[in-house]
């Protein structure tokens, strides 16, 4: 397959007959700008790429955001800032304390609240003009196609694997840019995945990877300005989709070093046999996208939970089980469960030697994801006596030991 092609005129012809009508309405059929949007977007107005008619553009236009966490935060912050007329927010978590050093929308006051709603109502005292839209659920593949059928485009704000081939799919079926970017360490990555003028993210990543091998923010670790970096590239790429302008990130992956501060762009080919854009797509629906990348727990079966106050009540009774904290060094140091056992979910593969087969095995981490991932690893070399602790040591130290320190 031939490289996406340069001519940006060409590339956006493509991009306004595929899109929603909102974005292929005529100069005469755009929204006006009222006096108080042309004093506050007087900056833009004075841009040639931009002038009165982008700026009536992007009044007309409507992003989703999925995600609002590091990522979502400062992308929603300069969309709206920027005037895009309607800008949806969709996450189902609550704010943690651990979210402040680089979720900059939130303060030491909001941990607990729903993020969305939270980000709502700072982003109206940012911009009263825009309507936004909170929509606090967690985004799976009953939900995806209607809620983005609803927006011109989809920024791609999430933390996990399944979410952003969900998103990637969901955007294929429909026609729509997926404004894609991450964030880990001091490094970051930003695409445009438009499977009608490049690659989707299967053509990037075909297969998901073991999920025992994947790094994410809790066990890795992210410096807080480097979302805040990536979650900007994010704005840039959809404001500039949405007016038409310069040359997107289609087929190219944006790599950016917080280390040595470098910017590198890397060509990404469209996969001609890839089952979901390619010629003869064998993927026509969305599908389980926890199962497919190896996230979902074997059963449902509410036995594979322990909870805490359990757990603590079988302890004190003399249970000869073994303890076993999947968390990283760091994490253990600040805190852990008497007696457990540390063997990080990275490790775990090349390491279940040094676990008994016949003795019960109660897994935990920090909130209970990385455990349930370790579970599923356990139960399928055959240590099938394993429980995954609820909530993770954080609900522990909330039920159980309220003097253990928090992180």
């Amino acid at each position: 397959m031939n490289d996406p092609p340069q001519d940006a005129t060409e590339l956006f012809k493509n991009i306004r007959q595929s899109t929603s009508v909102e974005l292929r309405l005529g100069a005469s059929s755009l929204p006006g700008l009222t006096k108080d949007e042309m004093a506050r977007y007087g900056r833009h107005l004075v841009l040639h790429e931009i002038g009165i008619e982008g700026q009536r553009r992007l009044k007309a236009s409507s992003v989703l955001v999925v995600g609002v966490g590091g990522l979502g935060t400062p992308a929603a912050t300069y969309l709206v800032a920027a005037g895009v007329g309607r800008v949806g927010l969709v996450d189902g978590d609550v704010i943690e304390k651990t979210n402040l050093h680089r979720q900059v929308l939130f303060t030491e006051s909001d941990v607990g609240k729903k993020k969305v709603l939270v980000a709502k109502s700072r982003l109206l005292k940012t911009n009263p003009n825009v309507k936004i839209e909170a929509i606090p659920v967690r985004l799976d593949s009953s939900n995806a196609l209607e809620l983005f059928s609803r927006f011109d485009l989809v920024v791609d704000a999430t933390d996990n694997l399944p979410s952003r081939y969900l998103i990637s799919d969901a955007c294929v079926l429909l026609g729509k840019p997926d404004v894609f970017a991450s964030a880990l360490g001091f490094d970051g990555q930003a695409s445009v995945f438009y499977s009608r003028e490049g690659p989707c993210y299967r053509c990037f990543y075909p297969q998901p990877p073991p999920p025992e091998t994947v790094e994410s923010c809790e066990n890795a670790g992210v410096l807080g300005v480097v979302p805040g970096i990536m979650g900007s590239v994010q704005a840039v790429q959809a404001i500039n989709l949405l007016l038409h302008n310069g040359s997107p990130l289609i087929g190219k992956l944006l790599v950016f070093s917080g280390i040595d501060s470098s910017f590198v762009q890397i060509r990404i080919k469209k996969n001609p046999d890839c089952p979901v854009c390619g010629s003869n797509p064998t993927i026509k629906k969305l599908i389980d996208y926890e199962q497919f990348c190896g996230t979902r727990r074997q059963s449902d079966d509410s036995n594979l939970d322990i909870d805490p106050v359990e757990l603590k009540e079988s302890m004190s009774h003399g249970a000869k089980m073994i303890l076993l904290d999947v968390r990283e060094p760091y994490e253990y140091e600040i805190c852990h469960i008497r007696g457990s056992k540390l063997i990080p979910l990275g490790e775990l593969s090349k390491r279940l030697h040094e676990l008994e087969k016949d003795r019960e095995i109660v897994v935990y981490c920090h909130h209970g994801n990385r455990s349930a991932t370790a579970m599923n690893l356990l139960r399928k070399e055959g240590y099938t006596n394993s429980r995954n602790l609820k909530g993770g040591i954080d609900a522990w130290r909330v039920r159980v030991d309220p003097t253990m320190r928090s992180y």
